[in-house]
């Protein structure tokens, strides 16, 4: 009886000093409800990020639909959300709102944030804003992009975008252009923005570009929409005078500029979604990832190539100027297919150096911090 005593007490010490610390911890929940893509990415690798400071309680809300939740990357501890799959099914959800609006209040009373962190806007946030107001955390909102591009993004994206960061307390960007975008205008936002760099996805494996000793391999990647331009590089490559292989990969609707790429020799379309798992693999593919955009803001997939020690070829408008500009293994160029093709070819005849690859983990750990400060300094 005497033993069971003791680890009885002893328990009880363990539980009483581990709630001594989380009281004491800054308690930060991180929450994205999207189904696939970047949003649920972000919300992972910003957690782990705070998680690696100390002195933070971190927890993560994700959609219990979440890809990343069965790959390989999924996260350890994650409390999940019902969403929903498709526009009928947020109608729905939107229904529903009070019986959401009740569990969203249970979690936020149960772990009492300091701060919320949303790490890409979608169309439920102004539920757990709502939350969160009453419970007086400081409210920090990622925003992507000032203004959807065209044919990106959900129905009513601007609108419901500005009427949740009229309830933030700090905005954090990706890039100068974004945030310049959110101070200036008629929507001109009310809180302090913040600008900060995009962290990478993935890390690369240490494979050097052109070492497969084929033709040399060019990948763009991405959502296939006519701002992204897909028109430019239909008309750029067949001016690159040496020999490659081009894939154009990621989802988007059919279109004249899908048709001319896939028309075109040593040119592979593939019209479909990349999984969470795959992506390192296609990435690592290419020797040279292009960026034709007609318009951006900043490129996760950039900042993917980058990481994983491939080469950028991307023209010089918004937001990838910044990104991109001072970085040796990256070309910038006027968004013009003669310009892309010559930016293409400088790579293919003289590679300049890859610099070593990015501490991940220590870049989100930055970005953390850093949004933690600007809190503070605002």
């Amino acid at each position: 009886m005497r033993k069971r005593s003791k680890r009885i007490l002893a328990k009880r010490i363990l539980a009483e000093r581990i709630l001594a610390e989380r009281i004491l911890a800054e308690r930060i929940l991180v929450w994205q409800w999207g189904r696939r893509g970047a949003g649920p990415r972000i919300a992972v690798d910003l957690a782990n990020g705070l998680k690696r400071m100390p002195g933070t309680d971190v927890l993560l809300c994700l959609s219990e639909r979440a890809e990343i939740l069965r790959s390989r990357n999924a996260p350890e501890a994650v409390v999940k959300v019902a969403t929903y799959s498709s526009l009928r099914g947020l109608l729905k959800r939107l229904l529903t709102a009070p019986w959401l609006r009740r569990q969203l209040a249970r979690i936020v009373r149960d772990f009492r944030p300091d701060v919320a962190i949303c790490a890409m806007p979608g169309p439920l946030d102004m539920l757990m804003t709502q939350v969160l107001h009453r419970a007086g955390a400081w409210i920090v909102v990622i925003v992507h992009d000032a203004q959807p591009h065209p044919g990106d993004g959900y129905p009513l994206q601007g609108l419901l975008q500005r009427r949740l960061i009229r309830h933030a307390d700090q905005i954090v960007t990706f890039s100068r252009h974004v945030a310049d975008g959110l101070t200036s205008g008629p929507h001109a936002v009310q809180c302090p923005v913040t600008s900060l760099a995009h962290p990478p996805f993935i890390g690369g494996t240490g494979v050097v570009p052109f070492a497969h000793g084929g033709a040399p391999r060019i990948l763009m990647f991405g959502r296939l929409l006519p701002y992204k331009g897909l028109d430019l590089l239909a008309e750029a490559l067949p001016h690159v005078r040496q020999g490659f292989e081009c894939r154009v990969v990621g989802h988007g609707p059919a279109s004249p500029e899908l048709r001319r790429l896939e028309g075109l020799e040593n040119v592979s379309v593939e019209n479909r979604w990349v999984e969470e798992d795959a992506l390192p693999a296609l990435v690592e593919w290419a020797d040279i990832v292009v960026l034709p955009y007609r318009e951006a803001s900043q490129s996760g997939v950039g900042a993917m190539a980058i990481a994983s020690g491939r080469y950028v070829v991307a023209t010089r408008v918004g937001g990838l100027v910044e990104q991109f500009s001072g970085d040796t293994q990256a070309i910038l160029c006027d968004p013009d297919p003669t310009a892309i093709a010559r930016a293409l070819e400088a790579i293919l005849e003289a590679p300049p150096p890859v610099r070593p690859c990015v501490d991940n983990a220590q870049e989100w750990e930055n970005l953390a911090r850093n949004i933690l400060a600007s809190r503070d300094s605002s």
